[in-house]
């Protein structure tokens, strides 16, 4: 038995926006402005959540202190990434939820460092963890779909705003 947190019709909406900064474009497009953010800002630790933004991440050379996967792009299957020695977590995480094993997974690997996240599922509302989790001060980027990359800055008022989302997520227990 397993406890998920559930999207409700409402929170899906809401989410739609980006909860970060939206920098629009391409992936070539938005590789050079995210380094330059980065480069800029030195964040105290660099979360991707997502293929395409880790992918994207790893290319350009920058290396995100912690990884969120789940071997797809766009819903469809994509080639898995390479984790370079890195500590490897995996959990289960059902589309449109947070599990409690994905929860964990990713408290782990954020107080660990130089690991990745492998989901069996959807990663994509392991971001909202993922803000939770990380150090102020901190970036978290992921992909916002057919319009570029969202970097969300680790601060207490983004805590905050991430906290009261989860808080109205509905809480279930599931056979996995």
């Amino acid at each position: 038995m397993m406890h998920i947190r559930l999207l409700t019709p409402e929170l899906r909406r809401r989410l739609k926006k980006p909860i970060g900064e939206l920098i629009r474009g391409s992936v070539e497009e938005t590789v050079p402005k995210v380094k330059a953010i980065l480069k800029g800002e030195s964040p105290t630790m660099l979360i991707t959540v997502g293929d395409q933004i880790t992918k994207s991440m790893l290319e350009a050379g920058v290396k995100p202190d912690v990884m969120v996967v789940d071997g797809r792009i766009m819903r469809k299957p994509t080639e898995p990434l390479k984790t370079y020695g890195r500590t490897v977590l995996k959990a289960r995480n059902p589309a449109g939820t947070i599990s409690d094993e994905a929860w964990n997974a990713v408290w782990k690997a954020i107080r660990h460092g130089d690991c990745t996240v492998l989901v069996d599922g959807e990663e994509d509302l392991l971001t909202l963890v993922a803000v939770l989790a990380a150090p102020e001060g901190s970036i978290i980027l992921y992909g916002q779909p057919n319009e570029g990359v969202v970097a969300v800055r680790a601060t207490k008022e983004k805590k905050k705003e991430i906290q009261s989302i989860i808080d109205e997520m509905e809480k279930r227990k599931q056979n996995l």
